[in-house]
C-alpha cells in the first residue's frame, strides 16, 4: 500500500530502496555543467546496458574508488595491469569490454579537453538550454530520440564507446539536459524550475 505521507514521484523512483528514492529526488533531471561528474555518469550508464542501474548505483562509490573518482587525466593513464586490477574487483561490474572503454573514454574526454571541456561539448547541443518534456505517463518516455542519437554520433566521433543512442539518453535524463519526471512526480516542477534558471557559466 503507497504510504500516503510519502510525495507521489516518478514508477521507477518509488521503488523500495532509499538510495534510490535520493537518487531519484535529489540527483535525477538536475542540470549542472561539472565535466568530470558528465564524465562519470556516461561511463556508468555504459556499465549499466544489460543491467538495472540501481545495481549500479549500489556499486557506485566502489566504482568511484577502482576509477580514481574517475578524474579522467588519472583514469587516461591506466593500463593492463589497471585492467587486471579492475577486473579481479568484486565491487563494480567485471566486464573487461566495458572497463577498456571506461579507459578509452578517459582517454577521449582529456583529447577533447584540449579543444573544450566535455560539459561545454555536451550542452552545445542544446543551446545551453534543458529541455523540459511534459509526460504524463512512463509508457510514453522514450527510450532514445533524435537528439540523443546525434550526440552518440558525435560522441562516437571522438573517440567514445558504449555511448548508443540509448545509453546517451539515459545519460541526458539523469544529468538535467531533459527533465523526463512525469508532470504527476513531485520533482517535476523544481527540475523545471532549476533548468529555466539553468545558464552556462563562461
Amino acid at each position: 500500500m503507497t504510504d500516503p505521507r510519502e510525495p507521489t514521484r516518478c514508477p521507477w523512483g518509488g521503488i523500495e530502496n532509499a538510495e534510490y528514492t535520493r537518487y531519484h529526488d535529489e540527483e535525477w533531471g538536475v542540470p549542472h555543467q561539472d565535466s568530470r561528474a558528465h564524465f562519470e555518469k556516461l561511463c556508468l550508464e555504459g556499465f549499466q546496458s544489460g543491467l538495472s542501474w540501481l545495481t549500479i548505483l549500489k556499486k557506485r562509490e566502489n566504482f568511484r574508488r577502482a576509477f580514481a573518482g574517475f578524474d579522467p587525466e588519472k583514469v587516461a593513464r591506466f593500463g593492463d595491469k589497471d585492467v587486471a586490477r579492475l577486473l579481479s574487483d568484486a565491487g563494480i561490474v567485471r566486464h573487461e569490454g566495458k572497463i577498456r572503454a571506461t579507459i578509452g573514454n578517459a582517454r577521449a574526454a582529456v583529447a577533447l579537453q584540449e579543444r573544450r571541456p566535455l560539459a561545454e561539448f555536451l550542452w552545445d547541443f542544446l543551446d545551453g538550454r534543458p529541455i523540459v518534456n511534459r509526460h504524463a505517463n512512463f509508457g510514453g518516455i522514450p527510450s532514445e530520440t533524435p537528439l540523443s542519437k546525434q550526440i552518440s554520433k558525435a560522441l562516437k566521433a571522438e573517440g567514445f564507446r558504449f555511448v548508443g543512442p540509448t545509453t546517451v539518453y539515459a545519460f541526458l535524463q539523469s544529468s538535467g539536459f531533459v527533465n523526463d519526471h512525469l508532470l504527476s512526480c513531485h520533482r517535476h516542477a523544481p527540475c523545471a524550475k532549476l533548468m529555466r534558471a539553468f545558464k552556462l557559466a563562461e
